[in-house]
């Protein structure tokens, strides 16, 4: 009777793995893709300060990796509730087109407010999506990847359409200040995605909430008996995605001063989701890490910035990059690991064992 209770014991430590060994993998692969271009360019690590401002390869890759942490993170929670949100992308695209549309056709398009009622409408208008998105999952019962397929189909047509099919140019120095400006020395868009990652963090460990999305992806039907009520955690979740995309695709704008509905936040879905799983969190719900995420969208723009390194051809990028992929993919893989020792383990007996024989036949032959 003693060793039932050990064993579930045993068995729960093995399922629960420490935080910090479950960031061990993508860590080092981030450190690895970090060092691979250290040798080929020895000034990668180097940052210099300009005019006040830092600058080099290190604050590249924070700062054109932000919006994509700010949708990963986003997606984290969808996925930790067994869904997905394949609309990220195009509310990305509404979002930047709605505030360059604004600020384009205002009177002041240079004065902070004109850039606050910019934000207010993109990301109200993005909360709109998000609703929309968990009534469609929650309320109607709809398969996640079709409800936000159609939002995502739908969605980069609306923003086609507030862009009348033309790229919005906008001068705007406060809104400028969102994707492409400097705070402290550090990038505007660094620290922001920085603040929201850690604010998500606080709440979903501090609270109860964290436990709760957890509880209702990794057990629907256990949650629902316990009295969760998982349609309003679901609802919640992907407004929580909608505002981070809208976020995502105001910086993606401010960078550039301007919208383009076609190619702002195209495929910006298949990257965060890539982020997601990377970083740990498994696409059957559950168990979800913040941290993993955000090292899983370093750890893809470091790969992006790496195929410009390299000089990799554009032809070949998108196939050396899915290639890197798959690597990654299979050392962090626990069942290959596992399946690659195991090989190890069953050769380095048999080497020995013929080492062996080979006196023991020479002695019976003599």
């Amino acid at each position: 009777m003693t060793t039932q209770p050990a064993k579930s014991e045993a068995a729960g430590g093995v399922g629960r793995r420490p935080a910090g060994h479950r960031l061990l993998w993508p860590a080092l692969i981030l450190l690895a893709l970090l060092l691979g271009n250290l040798a080929f360019h020895h000034d990668f690590f180097s940052v210099r300060v300009r005019d006040g401002h830092l600058y080099g390869s290190l604050i590249d890759i924070l700062q054109f990796g932000a919006p994509l942490i700010l949708v990963a993170l986003g997606m984290t929670l969808v996925i930790a509730t067994r869904g997905i949100d394949l609309s990220v992308g195009s509310t990305v695209a509404i979002a930047g087109a709605l505030a360059c549309g604004h600020i384009s056709t205002a009177a002041r398009p240079g004065s902070v407010a004109t850039m606050l009622t910019a934000v207010a409408l993109a990301l109200g208008v993005a909360l709109a999506l998000g609703l929309a998105n968990g009534f469609l999952v929650s309320g109607l019962g709809v398969q996640p990847i079709v409800a936000t397929l159609i939002l995502m189909v739908a969605g980069r047509g609306v923003a086609q359409l507030i862009t009348d099919g033309q790229i919005i140019t906008v001068t705007s120095a406060p809104y400028k200040m969102i994707g492409g400006g400097y705070w402290l020395t550090f990038p505007f868009a660094v620290l922001l995605a920085a603040g929201l990652v850690a604010l998500t963090a606080f709440v979903t460990r501090r609270s109860a909430l964290g436990m709760l999305i957890e509880s209702v992806g990794g057990n629907p039907a256990a949650s629902r008996l316990v009295g969760i009520r998982a349609g309003g955690l679901l609802a919640l979740v992907y407004v929580v995605s909608a505002l981070c995309a809208a976020v995502a695709g105001l910086m993606i704008s401010s960078n550039v001063s301007s919208a383009d509905g076609n190619n702002a936040g195209l495929w910006i879905e298949l990257d965060a989701i890539l982020a997601v799983v990377v970083g740990g969190t498994a696409l059957t719900g559950g168990r979800f890490s913040v941290g993993g995420t955000v090292l899983g969208a370093l750890i893809i723009q470091t790969l992006s910035t790496t195929v410009y390194t390299l000089g990799v051809p554009p032809e070949t990028s998108l196939v050396f990059k899915a290639f890197v992929v798959i690597v990654v993919c299979l050392v962090q893989s626990p069942v290959f690991r596992a399946k690659v020792l195991r090989r190890r383990r069953t050769t380095t007996p048999r080497s020995h064992t013929t080492a062996g024989a080979a006196p023991q036949q020479q002695e019976a032959g003599a």
